[in-house]
């Protein structure tokens, strides 16, 4: 990316996504130390404060050389969503602003992106009293939680499949707290896109070779396991968490749990981690894919700095 004056101005924000160990971050503080900017976070996993490790999160001379907004500011007994994202963005939009900063949002969720650059049908917020009352127990199957939902909104029900526990449990929410649907929400509620994003914003998905990414995410495993990840994951099961809650389902939790309680051996444990966090990247590229097909796709950093070079 060639300084700013070079191109008559600066983008008024700037767009990383990509796979998980695809080298965003270390992307993101590169051009954030060129154009003055603060990071941002976009993944779901690395607001959690207890998940440092296991996430990957940036290190704290990371953090001391860049701003980073909202990283590990949420605990791991809160259930954040995409909505409350939304609007933690947005303020964290306005302080970049403010500051005459350019934000730098980096992740790997892609429905944050669509969140941040096409919005959200607004669907009003869930009262606590109900979500407390729609929310079933760990050991109640997904199969009859999607049976529930086919019965009082079975237009959801048709586009989720019976294993998506955390979407039919949101739907579920959204019909007893509004006696809507949520596909009818998204019909007949207008998105909501987040301000302060501006006209010149330059966007790429920093996607490695699947050979490099496959090394990278092997490599990541075995630096977060001689870093503590079991420390860790020890500390996050002495907290007593819902195994529902999201935090609990970060990858590496469930693994690492079964070899702390002698399960498994440390070496399965690891390679457990390895095989989750590729079929998560996977995943994740086909997201990006299917949902972001518009946006420049980039193998090395080199070739995402030219891509950041041009704001659309």
């Amino acid at each position: 990316m060639a300084d700013a004056s070079e191109h008559g101005g600066r983008p008024s924000a700037v767009l990383i996504a990509g796979p998980t160990a695809g080298g965003k971050s270390r992307l993101a503080i590169d051009v954030a130390r060129r154009l003055g900017g603060w990071i941002v976070n976009a993944d779901s996993m690395q607001v959690y404060r207890e998940l440092h490790i296991l996430t990957a999160r940036p290190t704290a001379d990371a953090e001391a050389t860049v701003r980073h907004l909202l990283y590990g500011h949420v605990g791991a007994a809160e259930r954040y969503s995409v909505g409350r994202w939304r609007t933690d963005v947005a303020g964290a939009l306005e302080a970049a602003a403010d500051a005459g900063a350019i934000p730098i949002v980096v992740g790997g969720t892609g429905l944050y992106f669509r969140a941040l650059t096409e919005g959200l049908s607004a669907i009003p917020p869930i009262p606590r009293a109900v979500r407390a009352a729609v929310r079933p127990d760990a050991d109640v199957p997904s199969e009859v939680l999607h049976r529930r939902l086919a019965e009082v909104a079975p237009d959801d029900a048709a586009s989720l499949s019976p294993g998506d526990r955390s979407r039919i449990v949101r739907a579920l929410e959204v019909h007893a707290a509004t006696g809507r649907s949520l596909a009818w929400w998204h019909r007949n509620a207008p998105p909501t896109p987040v301000p302060g994003l501006g006209a010149a914003i330059a966007r790429v998905v920093l996607a490695p070779p699947r050979d490099l990414l496959v090394e990278r995410i092997a490599a990541r495993a075995q630096h977060m396991m001689a870093a503590g990840a079991e420390d860790e994951v020890a500390a996050l099961l002495a907290l007593d968490l819902r195994d529902s809650l999201p935090a609990m389902k970060a990858i590496g939790v469930r693994e690492l749990a079964a070899h702390l309680r002698s399960e498994i051996t440390r070496d399965t444990a690891t390679e457990a981690m390895v095989v989750a966090t590729r079929r998560y990247a996977k995943r994740q590229m086909t997201w990006f894919r299917n949902q972001m097909a518009e946006w420049p796709v980039a193998t090395t950093v080199a070739q995402a700095l030219d891509a950041l070079d041009r704001p659309a």
